[in-house]
């Protein structure tokens, strides 16, 4: 589930992205740009680029990121990523306000201008006059509401991949405290150095080699750890070099 709604995501994200990138290009290039031609010359060019639009390349992503949200939207309730659901939520809402944009002032705009008279100046004029300012007014709102719709998603994917991330480490690190905690621990057994051993085994040479009854030295030799006390040097014994 958590693979759906990671794919679920990306491509909402690209689509809101797409619609955010043809609006503001309307936005800050197209009208600006025609606004400088000729009444006629820019009815008929919004005409033709009105009926061009209606194809799969605009329509797949433009209606596509909504039934997707909309399911991003079940399955982080459902507890895949809760995490991210504000955001995701925050964005359907806001790619719903642009889309009824669209539907409900641009697009009626655009089918009364497909239907104006081009054959004199004064028709071009007021076919213009009707449809210019309130179609650029509200495209740059809905070129911000998709911008900011996208905005939102590119954070919800950071958020679900960082908790997807945690709850990943999360579950390895328990498992490795697990085999850590269930490994056995054994006591090293402690190793005299090269030093000591000599020692000893001068003391012991030279109590033997001696005449006489034999001196009581206190000569240390290395005994094992008790069991559960590694790393902790044991006292030294005291035995008679004979």
């Amino acid at each position: 589930m958590r693979a759906l709604q990671t794919a679920t995501l990306l491509v909402a994200t690209l689509g809101a992205g797409l619609m955010a990138g043809l609006f503001a290009a309307f936005a800050y290039a197209v009208m600006p740009g025609l606004a400088r031609s000729a009444d006629r010359t820019f009815v008929q060019a919004m005409q033709h680029i009105n009926r061009a639009i209606l194809n799969g390349w605009f329509l797949v992503p433009f209606l596509l990121p909504i039934p997707l949200l909309v399911l991003a939207t079940v399955l982080a309730w459902n507890g895949h990523g809760r995490v991210a659901l504000p955001w995701i939520v925050a964005a359907l809402v806001l790619y719903l306000a642009g889309f009824f944009v669209t539907s409900s002032v641009n697009v009626p705009l655009n089918s009364a201008l497909d239907k104006a008279e081009t054959g004199d100046d004064s028709r071009s004029e007021a076919a213009r006059a009707a449809f210019e300012v309130r179609w650029v007014t509200w495209n740059t709102v809905r070129a911000l509401l998709h911008t900011a719709a996208f905005g939102l998603l590119a954070w919800t994917l950071v958020l679900h991949g960082t908790a997807g991330a945690a709850s990943g480490g999360g579950l390895g690190g328990r498992h490795a405290a697990g085999a850590v905690r269930s490994a056995p621990v054994r006591a090293a057994p402690f190793r005299s150095s090269t030093a000591r051993a000599c020692a000893f085994r001068a003391c012991v040479f030279r109590a033997r080699t001696r005449p006489g009854p034999p001196p009581i030295r206190s000569c240390t030799r290395p005994v094992p750890h008790p069991p559960g006390r590694a790393g902790v040097r044991p006292a030294p014994e005291a035995r008679h070099c004979i």
